[in-house]
């Protein structure tokens, strides 16, 4: 499966480097054709649990396989959509301060200040993608102007 993801992930930079949108149907048929014969391999090396007891449900390689399986549209969603990333680096990326400020801490001391807490990284979060100047930013921000992107 990783050489199958990597695979298809070179494909679509190869595209994109060539200016085109989207991977052809033929080679996308291709990747989903592999990726339903590697999920049938994968579910004969790790068969079902043979009855309904939660310790066969938390077998780390069974439940993988299953969320493989049942959710195959968002996996190969970067090789469909361009727009996707092949990776939720930048998803992880964006949580990961206040998971450390609620580590520091230990907890928010109110959920209102939680809200403003995100909402402050959010803002700043976006500034950051959209190149703009930060320290500005929140200068515009607390003049009452605060900078928006463009829509597009």
């Amino acid at each position: 499966m990783v050489a199958l993801l990597c695979e298809a992930k070179d494909m679509v930079e190869t595209a994109k480097a060539k200016g085109a949108t989207s991977l052809s149907d033929s080679t996308l048929h291709s990747i989903r054709i592999r990726y339903g014969q590697i999920i049938a391999a994968g579910r004969l090396t790790n068969p079902g649990p043979p009855s309904l007891e939660r310790h066969c449900y938390e077998r780390k390689a069974y439940n993988l396989l299953v969320r493989l399986d049942t959710q195959r549209a968002d996996v190969l969603r970067f090789a469909s959509d361009f727009r996707a990333s092949f990776d939720n680096n930048q998803a992880e990326r964006d949580i990961r301060m206040v998971k450390l400020q609620q580590k520091i801490s230990g907890s928010w001391r109110t959920l209102a200040g939680a809200r403003t807490y995100c909402a402050i990284r959010g803002y700043v979060s976006t500034l950051r993608k959209q190149n703009q100047d930060i320290l500005g930013g929140l200068r515009l921000l607390f003049e009452g102007k605060p900078w928006l992107p463009v829509q597009a």
